[in-house]
């Protein structure tokens, strides 16, 4: 597995790499393969991957949840964030039970972390984004349904929620079949900080 995550650095960090390549290089690893690839990358490797995806290919909420994934059944995706601590976490989604599997409206999910108990679960509504062939990750917005096992839906503007999750929309851009790099936004603002996600299935 490390030497998955040293030769995904070295992709990521070789002069002129394209999008296709970082594409090509992920589709070629195995599962665990992926995960610790991406899991072994730094903030800046994440900011370069962040660029390189832009407008590379289309990312919707069917490459989140696959259209024949039952609804409300847990889709696990693994992540690393460019955060100080606690870099290591999972989002996890499902498809609403009332929404059409190929063109859903929504996604739901929340934030599987260390610092969960503190933070709370940190839920989220995704939807596709209406101007770009990107996925938006809304904090402001709770699920009103959840698969049975998942924590107590809370909203993020109370808390501490709201100082990790409060007033928070994160954008998802594609890099391969499995893995999203995406970039958190509060009130409208970019932060500066990354997180990649790899698909479990």
């Amino acid at each position: 597995m490390a030497e998955s995550a040293a030769e995904f650095r070295a992709k990521i960090r070789e002069p002129g790499v394209k999008a296709l390549e970082i594409a090509q290089f992920l589709d070629g690893l195995s599962h665990p393969e992926r995960v610790a690839a991406i899991r072994g990358t730094t903030r800046s490797d994440q900011r370069r991957l962040w660029e390189l995806a832009e407008g590379f290919e289309s990312v919707r909420l069917t490459d989140l949840v696959r259209p024949e994934t039952p609804a409300l059944q847990t889709v696990r995706h693994f992540g690393k964030n460019t955060l100080p601590a606690f870099t290591e976490f999972e989002k996890r989604f499902c498809r609403p039970e009332d929404d059409d599997s190929a063109t859903p409206r929504t996604l739901y999910g929340f934030n599987y972390q260390t610092l969960a108990p503190l933070t709370g679960p940190g839920y989220f509504v995704a939807v596709d984004d209406e101007r770009r062939p990107e996925v938006l990750i809304d904090y402001r917005r709770v699920p009103s349904e959840h698969p049975v096992g998942w924590p107590e839906v809370q909203i993020n503007e109370r808390g501490l929620s709201r100082f990790v999750y409060g007033h928070m929309v994160d954008t998802l851009r594609r890099l391969s079949e499995h893995v999203t790099i995406g970039s958190a936004a509060r009130k409208g603002k970019d932060l500066g900080s990354w997180f990649l996600l790899c698909r479990e299935a």
